[in-house]
């Protein structure tokens, strides 16, 4: 009943006339105020206690200006030429950024705000800021909450106490005016900011937050030395979502890429040594841009290769059947699941995977049915093409999102399917299932001259040389040859 009453509070509504008498009669109260407020500084403007706070200050309005409070004075003079120059280069490389690389954009933010830091506060500010980053990150990998809050408090106590107040300022060294007030500002809510993302990182349940990620959120330059202090999961949230569509789709795939590459590389040297031992060792997984079905999908060619020999092949037989096969792929996935660690997320990708993969092969057998064999009997082989590539596109941004769920977070494939689906549609959807659409037939190329070079169409036999033909006006025309009268011998004719 209280909530009830609560709500029906909140939502009770007023006559308008009634809330215009309200703002009429604050509005009044204030001006009244603010005459009074008015009166009472001019008449005390003189006085010889305030004449050394007040300087000349508004010409167009004929008022002076009250200098006592001392951070104000500082923003508004001293800081003002230094903040205005730093945040107009933001301003402009940002804008640039998003223009030319907007994946990029986040990166840019860090690298000109290091830069800033460096040029007004010298190399070893920058050390002592970098090394107390590494600190509480290091701390932060072991994801205990209260061990974060101590040593970020701790840290936080060393800029407060001797000496190890005057032995960390001692790493600020020059005659800029401004260096006092932005070393503490600096430090300080470089310590809050880190105590931030180390509390954070223990609230992530799959992995950790990377070193990077914090050195964006930290050397973001409107932030850095006055604040105000956002806290890391809004800051993280905002900048994902503050990505183009274009940069949220290449992000995914590049996440796919980056894990194929790591693999390839751990493989590739394996497989170098063990051929020295004069080993024939798996090849390398195939490329994430090379796949557009799941029955090819693997990041680890040696266990997909023991999963199909002793549980997917053993179990699914020729894979015609779509009992036995939907009963060989859980099994598969089943075991995939234990080998890399039962969990939400594991559990989730491994049920995908899973129907992804029996859902091609039900959608296979649906189109060998009639009347869709005939259908495709009837076009050319080309147009075929075409058709199956449609179909591929949209299978390869399954696998995608599929995967990244394994490689990087639910929330992020939520994300993906979000932009991709909702609210890029129709514009980005379509444009970015066009290029997939383009990649699937570029990759069926390959394919098709991979094909002809394992499996050579046989060139078929020279075709015979037809006899030639007899026809009356050639037998007419030898006839005429034999009967013409030949020349004779000059010689036979003298001898005769």
């Amino acid at each position: 009943m209280a909530v009830l009453h609560s709500r029906m509070g909140v939502k009770a509504a007023l006559p308008k006339y009634e809330l215009y008498c309200y703002y009429v009669v604050l509005s009044m109260a204030m001006l009244w105020a603010a005459s009074w407020i008015l009166e009472v500084s001019s008449s005390n403007a003189n006085r010889k206690s305030f004449k050394s706070n007040i300087q000349p200050g508004w010409y167009y309005f004929s008022r002076k200006m009250d200098t006592a409070d001392l951070e104000w004075m500082m923003w508004f003079s001293t800081f003002r030429e230094h903040i205005v120059f730093a945040l107009s280069g933001h301003v402009i490389f940002a804008k640039i950024c998003s223009m030319l690389a907007p994946q990029y954009r986040s990166l840019v933010y860090m690298v000109y705000g290091l830069l800033a830091v460096l040029t007004s506060m010298g190399w070893t500010y920058v050390t002592l800021i970098l090394s107390h980053c590494v600190l509480l990150y290091s701390i932060s990998l072991v994801k205990l909450r209260w061990l974060c809050f101590a040593a970020g408090l701790t840290t936080l106590a060393t800029f407060k106490m001797e000496p190890f107040v005057s032995w960390q300022a001692g790493f600020v060294t020059g005659s800029f005016e401004l260096r006092p007030v932005l070393f503490y500002g600096g430090c300080g809510f470089t310590i809050m900011r880190c105590m931030s993302f180390a509390l954070e990182n223990c609230e992530k349940k799959e992995g950790s937050y990377s070193i990077l990620e914090l050195l964006k959120y930290n050397f973001y330059l409107p932030f850095f030395y006055f604040g105000p202090v956002m806290t890391f999961d809004k800051f993280y949230k905002q900048l994902l979502k503050h990505l183009s569509d274009w940069a949220i789709a290449g992000l995914a795939y590049l996440n796919l890429v980056y894990d194929w590459v790591k693999a390839a590389v751990l493989f590739g040297v394996i497989n170098t040594i063990s051929r020295l031992d004069h080993l024939d060792p798996p090849k390398p997984p195939k490329c994430i841009t090379m796949l557009y079905v799941f029955s090819e999908t693997h990041f680890d060619r040696g266990i997909n290769d023991w999963l199909c020999k002793y549980v997917y092949n053993y179990l699914g037989g020729k894979h015609e059947n779509v009992l036995d096969e939907l009963i060989a792929s859980l099994c598969t996935f089943g075991v995939t699941a234990l080998w890399l660690g039962p969990g939400w997320v594991v559990l989730i990708w491994a049920f995908l995977n899973c129907f992804g993969l029996n859902f091609e092969l039900w959608t296979a057998m649906f189109f060998k049915m009639e009347p869709f064999v005939s259908i495709e009997m009837a076009m050319s082989e080309s147009m075929s093409r075409r058709i199956r590539a449609v179909f591929n596109t949209f299978n390869f941004w399954c696998i995608v999102l599929y995967n990244i769920l394994a490689l990087n977070s639910l929330d992020f494939a939520k994300l993906v399917a979000k932009r991709m689906l909702l609210k890029g549609f129709p514009l980005s959807t379509i444009t970015v299932m066009f290029v997939t659409y383009c990649l699937v037939q570029i990759i069926k190329e390959k394919e098709r001259r991979q094909a002809l070079i394992d499996d050579p169409d046989p060139i078929p036999p020279p075709a015979p040389v037809p006899p030639p033909t007899t026809t009356i006006a050639s037998t007419l025309a030898a006839q005429m040859d034999a009967s013409a009268p030949q020349p004779m011998d000059p010689n036979k004719e003298k001898a005769e």
